[in-house]
């Protein structure tokens, strides 16, 4: 029989009595001295980010916070809170509901422009590239591109221009290629031929993870771990405010009872 030590095997973690270390840092030497967009990466990748890199990531972890009530994931915090649960119940609650239609677009998002990168390794231009991408897209995956449009924020999201910004500085400085930003921008271009369709919250973090290099599904991951907070936040204002069952519409709102029963025959 093998030894139990090799039940599981990680590069992550290494303790014993007396001792901790994080990718082999001693826990006490990263207490105070590492920010926690720091230690999300060093517990990812295995190395301590730049202060260049870590800075970029924070801002993409800060603008996704939250979004209102209004999103699925908030509004699940919330309701869980009024039918009894902790707020860590909240806030599994608010990350369960994060799949490929609420919250998955990051992810897809970076799949989309690793794919038009790919698709320009044989010398093709940026633009037939991005439109062959999004071609292939709406042929297999829907006629919704991820990371472009938003139906609240019109005519911009107002999260996405800071965020693109602050990826064209880094890039002019030297921390990241840039390559990615121009890639979203000219996803955009292409979409925006007929009528704007500005890129959102979701096509703008992607840009962020992807000039990171962050593998798609960490976008998602780290999108759960933003909105985690906005879950937390909603949970406790409503566990202040109180309430009992608060189900998703208002007690005196009706919904549309459509009829489809068939008529009984009484004959």
């Amino acid at each position: 029989m093998s030894d139990v030590s090799d039940w599981w095997r990680t590069s992550i973690i290494d303790m014993e009595p007396g001792r901790i270390a994080f990718r082999g840092h001693p826990i006490e030497q990263l207490i105070g001295s590492v920010s926690f967009p720091q230690m999300i990466w060093l517990m990812l990748r295995g190395n301590l980010p730049t202060e260049a890199e870590a800075a970029l990531l924070e801002a993409a972890l800060v603008a996704a916070v939250d979004h209102g009530p209004q999103a699925p994931s908030i509004a699940a915090a919330r309701m869980s809170v009024t039918c009894g649960l902790a707020l860590n119940g909240a806030m599994a609650t608010a990350v369960n509901m994060l799949d490929d239609v609420h919250g998955g677009a990051g992810e897809q998002a970076v799949e989309l422009y690793r794919e038009i990168q790919r698709n320009m390794q044989d010398g093709t231009s940026l633009d037939n590239a991005v439109e062959a991408a999004c071609q292939r897209w709406r042929e297999e995956r829907g006629k919704y591109i991820p990371g472009f449009g938003h139906r609240f924020h019109k005519p911009v999201d107002p999260r996405s221009p800071r965020l693109m910004q602050l990826v064209r500085d880094t890039a002019e400085a030297g921390h990241v290629s840039g390559d990615f930003a121009k890639i979203g921008e000219a996803v955009e271009r292409h979409l925006s031929q007929s009528k704007p369709v500005p890129m959102n919250i979701d096509g703008a973090t992607a840009v962020i993870y992807a000039e990171l290099g962050f593998a798609p599904p960490l976008a998602r991951g780290l999108f759960c771990l933003s909105r985690s907070v906005g879950a937390l936040a909603h949970g406790w204002e409503q566990m202040e405010e109180g309430g009992r069952n608060k189900g998703p519409t208002p007690p005196r709102y009706r919904w549309t009872y459509e009829d489809q029963s068939e008529p009984v025959d009484h004959s």
